[in-house]
């Protein structure tokens, strides 16, 4: 049947309120989501630089390193410089364990955990004294990991060391498990460069997001 242009005419102004109105809703959704996600990222990099900033170093019964890259049984730069850190809290005597974690890529020879112990062996830390974790690939593996210890040595508080933008994601997933933890941030000992930090800070932004999503 074919209808008089009129009846077009009516039919078209009839629908168009519709697809206003869903036009504007799908604007709202799409602002409402743009202004959440800047909120969310805003408070994530807040709490990034805040545990950054803030030493919670203090009697604890373990002192936990995370690992970092190891370069043919010797600790990278980033590594030392978190073992470094371990280890002056150890000497001022707040805890009387040193944890060392982390595993290795299936090619290399030498984990960050075994690394991380050789390294505080040379420096005078008795055997007695250190558990290498060496298994864990990941952050999250690594805190799980921390906890099993924790739970088989009776640990009841640890005293974390990692770099200042990985402790709030840390501490986060260590939380998560069940741990009682209190960051302590390597110092870094020089400037760095504003591209590395926003680098640095995007990172642990989309890897805690990540993370809080349940996405691996």
């Amino acid at each position: 049947m074919i209808l008089p242009r009129t009846h077009l005419r009516t039919a078209d102004r009839a629908a168009s309120p519709g697809v206003a109105v869903l036009a504007s809703l799908l604007r709202l959704v799409g602002t409402l989501a743009i202004v959440a996600a800047v909120a969310w990222v805003g408070w994530v990099e807040s709490q990034i630089h805040w545990y950054a900033r803030h030493d919670e170093a203090r009697p604890a019964n373990a002192i936990a390193i995370f690992g970092a890259a190891e370069y043919d049984g010797r600790p990278s730069p980033v590594l030392r410089a978190r073992l470094d850190h371990g280890l002056e809290l150890y000497q001022r005597g707040l805890a009387p364990l040193m944890i060392t974690l982390g595993g290795s890529e299936p090619s290399d020879q030498h984990s960050e955990g075994a690394v991380g112990q050789d390294y505080l062996l040379a420096h005078g830390v008795p055997e007695s004294a250190i558990i290498a974790e060496t298994q864990s690939s990941n952050t999250e593996e690594s805190a799980r990991r921390l906890s099993i210890i924790a739970r088989a040595n009776r640990l009841k508080s640890i005293v974390v060391v990692s770099d200042g933008t990985h402790l709030f994601r840390t501490h986060a997933i260590c939380e998560k498990y069940g741990l009682t933890v209190y960051t302590s941030p390597r110092p870094v000992g020089h400037s760095i460069p504003l591209r590395e930090a926003l680098r640095r800070t995007t990172h642990e932004v989309v890897s805690y997001t990540l993370w809080r999503m349940h996405i691996h």
